[in-house]
């Protein structure tokens, strides 16, 4: 497989929004590629310099019922932990992630962060444009809510250094295959300097 590439230039429209996925208490502590609280320090950095910039901030964490019947369909090869299985703190976001006063937090059932949740119109009332995408896990929850947010009409900024998997190989084919053909690839630092510009 090819490395990654990233944009030569990340272009941040006058409305974009950052869009952490599933930085949850009961995710972070998973067998990720880059270790969990890395990729939380990243996405603090990237929260906070959104915050200054008056832009929007959104949440987002998975969580189910604990009768477990708002679990996706389990017919499938590899199936996830039933209902009443979570523990009870799984949901939190950590202390480091605190919502700012005017973040949006929005919960999911799924993978991806716009089917059945209030994320597209939460973004189109404040005008949003891009979304600037980071979180966990690459090939699951980022590039499900990515494919959804590319065919809403979003401009899409990926942050490849505040991103992981569980699979090496999982994060590479989404960041060399998939993302290329949906939006900008660049850094913390990278995104964080656009910011600015």
């Amino acid at each position: 497989m090819s490395e990654i590439a990233f944009s030569p230039e990340i272009t941040i429209d006058p409305s974009t929004a950052l869009v952490l996925i599933d930085l949850q208490q009961g995710i972070l502590g998973a067998p990720t590629v880059t270790p969990g609280p890395q990729i939380l320090a990243r996405g603090v950095q990237l929260a906070d310099a959104f915050r200054a910039k008056g832009l929007p901030v959104v949440l987002v964490r998975v969580t189910f019922s604990a009768d477990g019947g708002d679990l996706p369909p389990q017919r499938t090869l590899h199936t996830s932990p039933s209902g009443g299985a979570w523990p009870a703190n799984f949901a939190e976001f950590p202390a480091e992630l605190t919502t700012g006063e005017h973040d949006i937090v929005i919960t999911k059932r799924q993978w991806g962060a716009f089917m059945g949740t209030e994320l597209d119109l939460q973004l189109r009332r404040r005008g949003v444009t891009q979304i600037v995408l980071a979180g966990i896990a690459t090939s699951i929850g980022v590039e499900s809510t990515a494919r959804a947010a590319w065919e809403h009409g979003y401009n899409l900024t990926f942050v490849e250094d505040a991103t992981t998997d569980m699979s090496a190989e999982s994060h590479l084919h989404s960041f060399t295959r998939i993302f290329p053909r949906l939006g900008e690839i660049g850094s913390t630092d990278a995104v964080i300097s656009a910011l600015g510009a």
